[in-house]
């Protein structure tokens, strides 16, 4: 088999998922992660539908990924006297199946970990092509050739910078920011799906503030042109949260006071990823890397998704990325563009106090019942190749 040694940047879900994969495959496999460990907690994910319970299901985690879901999760909106305006479905916001990203992270890690190498707390300096290689440079780490990389690494990949260009040619700020403040206790969770929770949410012109059904949990949604700050400060980040949502109501001067001392914290845009090409030479990207679209229910799934293909592919060509590549951005390709339109920011907070009136109709309306059946079809909307099955006759 050709190109066997492999390099992955990131491990959060969509690095592990393609490094179970090539390793089942026979691929050896190295990931690299800027983080020193394992990041916890985060944002609730979701999975929906048949295609992403196949995928699951083949690699062997769907009991796994179910024992420790979330349960579905409704969101009820607030004033800021407290007041229910409004509600949001967890049947909406959480899928057939919900999970925090950190809790996904780590089933996808303990399937990997034993036989796949990981770099934490390092990145990828400089990459360079050869005719039968890429030679990266590492902060850290010695300088290694591989024959392929694959960029996992998130909407602002490190790898799509050195290999396609800058992050201003690719990504697209959507208007507004997010934040996640807080790490998960599963002990403290209760054993959905039998149980219902329940979080709340204060939503005025711009702004969303929710408190979730773990004390630990915030979540701050806030439209605002591009801002210009340190991603890795996060003291700043949290002033930035503080000065948006200052002068409040309900409980959010009490979230605003308790925000320095939660042990999780994580602010960034709301933006989308758009790319004629996500595979350069033998460099290619996966998930937000290469498609993403923040917050729009269906970044995930395509990460999982995108995995199983682009693994399955390479197996298929015997490790030859000149003839897999292509078929895996084709696929990918018309997969990603079904979420192209999604923009979470302007229906969690709109801008206007007419908006949020009319988000708030729309939520009880027939028209809400259909989009919701239109955004399940096309999370199924692709003809997977079953190709574990295939690769074992071989």
């Amino acid at each position: 088999m050709r190109n066997t040694t492999v390099l992955i940047s990131g491990a959060s879900i969509a690095g592990p998922a393609l490094a179970y994969w090539l390793d089942r495959y026979g691929f050896q496999v190295t990931v690299v992660e800027k983080a020193p460990a394992l990041r916890q907690g985060g944002q609730a994910v979701d999975f929906t539908g048949e295609t992403h319970m196949t995928v699951l299901e083949y690699m062997g985690i769907l009991e796994d990924v179910k024992a420790r879901q979330t349960g579905k999760t409704d969101i009820v909106i607030v004033d800021e006297a407290g007041n229910q305006q409004a509600l949001i479905s967890g049947d909406f916001t959480g899928g057939d199946i919900e999970i925090l990203r950190g809790d996904l992270s780590e089933v996808m890690y303990e399937r990997t970990a034993d036989r796949c190498e990981y770099l934490f707390g390092d990145t990828i300096t400089a990459l360079d092509e050869t005719e039968t290689g890429v030679r990266v440079e590492f902060r850290h780490a010695p300088a290694r050739t591989f024959d392929l990389v694959f960029g996992a690494d998130g909407i602002h990949s490190r790898v799509r910078t050195l290999a396609f260009g800058p992050e201003e040619k690719f990504v697209k700020h959507q208007g507004h920011y997010y934040s996640i403040a807080g790490a998960s206790n599963r002990e403290t969770r209760p054993d959905a799906p039998r149980v219902r929770a329940v979080s709340y949410a204060l939503n005025t012109p711009g702004r969303l503030a929710s408190l979730g059904s773990s004390k630990a949990g915030q979540m701050y949604l806030f439209a605002s042109p591009k801002l210009d700050f340190d991603r890795d400060d996060l003291d700043e980040q949290r002033r930035i949260v503080a000065e948006k949502f200052a002068g409040l109501g309900w409980q959010v001067p009490q979230m605003l006071a308790d925000l320095p001392r939660l042990n999780s914290f994580f602010l960034d845009s709301v933006a989308k990823v758009r790319m004629k090409n996500f595979v350069n030479g033998r460099v290619a990207l996966l998930g937000d890397s290469g498609y993403g679209n923040t917050m729009a229910g269906f970044g995930t799934g395509l990460a999982v998704v995108g995995a199983y293909v682009l693994a399955g592919e390479l197996a298929l060509a015997d490790g030859d990325h000149t003839v897999a590549f292509p078929r895996y951005q084709e696929m990918m390709k018309r997969y990603s563009k079904l979420a192209g339109g999604a923009n979470a920011g302007p229906f969690l907070a709109p801008k206007t106090a007419l908006g949020l009136r009319f988000r708030n109709w729309f939520l009880t309306s027939w028209a809400f019942g259909m989009m919701m059946k239109a955004t399940e079809k096309s999370k199924n909307d692709i003809e997977l190749t079953n190709y574990p099955e295939i690769i074992a006759a071989r």
